[in-house]
């Protein structure tokens, strides 16, 4: 069988990897020639774990520009272009309706289209009607991944969903055997492509959740002065096994490119049907407010600007190169806007893509380090999660 990938990006790559290494014949198509050219070189450049080894050991991976190919020679066919958030916090889902215009122009009997980025409640289905006179049957199956980790966490994936029916729903299932290995056996859940397209952003939401629940027992407990004992607080309420550890940490609100926009979705799609007053928005305000109070922290813990700030990491995570709303960069700033120094340690990708507008806004208020630069004394570690 041989599967196509329209949208090679940070997602749709690994993906495509890790099913020629399962097996499959894989064609990929991406809008970007040139990445396609690197692609077909095998010489990507990434910060993504594996992809690298990955791509120069294929044999059965190949790229191109052309959809309508990828589409034509291809069985099963996954699409992980982009789906920008709309300003209600809705996804924008253009770039798959025009990937389900290409499977139009083409006569598809027996092909799938299996949706992989992020959509709305219900997409699916108005794309499943579009596509129902042309032999293509519509499969919604997102991946719970965090990126800087997404090798791992497609090989090691605790929950599977496979939204829609159709001729190849058992081959979708196979595939995420043949990916994980014998022995990984994730949970798979069968449902309409609406549930697994819901189930996808909610889970995201019930973390945003947990992560602001444990954040507000932190402030909490920093204004009764009890700061110290956060951390123990925090594991023992995790140690219930009706709540447990994972995203149970005090420290910096979530970022990146999924939490805040699978949330926001959640809550438009919630506003939607009429639930005015949903969790979802409610996480997302506090995730705001606690940006404040943690700049107001720092702010009071060196009122005279005595001594300098050090950030570890500015991106999202530590060790990934993206800003997207990363609440440890949102920090940085604020205490620069405030008049602090703040030395700045970080990978070289996230230094290039910062270092110009940092020092023209700041000047020499902000300063770049790597293990071996002396930091002066005193000088206040944001060592937050």
């Amino acid at each position: 069988m041989k599967i196509g990938l329209i949208g090679a990006g940070r997602l749709g790559i690994c993906l495509a990897l890790l099913l020629e290494r399962a097996g499959y014949e894989v064609l990929v198509s991406d809008i970007r020639s040139s990445y396609v050219t690197d692609l077909q070189n095998k010489v990507i450049s990434t910060n993504e774990p594996y992809v690298e080894d990955l791509l120069s050991c294929s044999k059965n991976l190949n790229a191109t520009t052309d959809n309508l190919k990828v589409i034509q020679e291809c069985d099963i066919i996954y699409t992980l272009v982009a789906t920008p958030s709309n300003e209600d916090g809705s996804y924008n889902v253009d770039s798959v309706w025009k990937v389900v215009e290409d499977f139009k122009k083409l006569r598809c009997d027996r092909k799938s289209l299996v949706v992989g980025c992020t959509t709305n409640p219900g997409d699916c289905d108005e794309f499943q009607k579009s596509l129902s006179d042309y032999g293509v049957d519509v499969y919604y199956n997102p991946e719970f991944i965090a990126q800087g980790s997404i090798i791992k966490d497609l090989k090691s994936a605790d929950m599977v969903l496979i939204g829609g029916e159709g001729k190849h729903r058992s081959e979708l299932e196979n595939i995420y055997y043949n990916i994980q290995g014998p022995k990984k056996q994730p949970y798979i859940h069968f449902m309409s492509t609406k549930a697994a397209e819901l189930t996808k952003i909610a889970v995201n939401c019930y973390l945003t959740t947990k992560i602001s629940y444990a954040n507000m027992i932190g402030e909490v407990m920093t204004l009764s002065n009890m700061s110290d004992e956060i951390d123990i607080v925090l594991q023992s309420i995790g140690s219930d096994s009706r709540i447990g550890n994972k995203y149970l940490n005090y420290g910096f609100g979530f970022g990146g490119p999924c939490f805040p926009r699978d949330n926001r979705a959640f809550s438009s799609y919630a506003e939607s049907v009429g639930v005015e007053f949903n969790i979802g928005r409610t996480t997302d305000n506090f995730n705001e407010h606690h940006a404040e109070f943690l700049k107001n922290y720092y702010i009071k813990k060196n009122p005279d600007k005595s001594v300098p700030f050090l950030f570890r990491y500015i991106s999202y995570k530590n060790g990934s190169d993206i800003l997207t709303e990363s609440q440890q960069f949102r920090l940085c700033k604020d205490l620069l806007t405030a008049g602090y120094t703040v030395y700045i340690k970080d990978i070289p990708d996230v230094i290039s893509q910062v270092s110009s507008s940092l020092y023209d806004e700041f000047y020499d208020k902000v300063i770049f380090v790597d293990d071996n630069t002396e930091t002066p004394s005193g000088i206040i570690v944001i060592d937050l999660l």
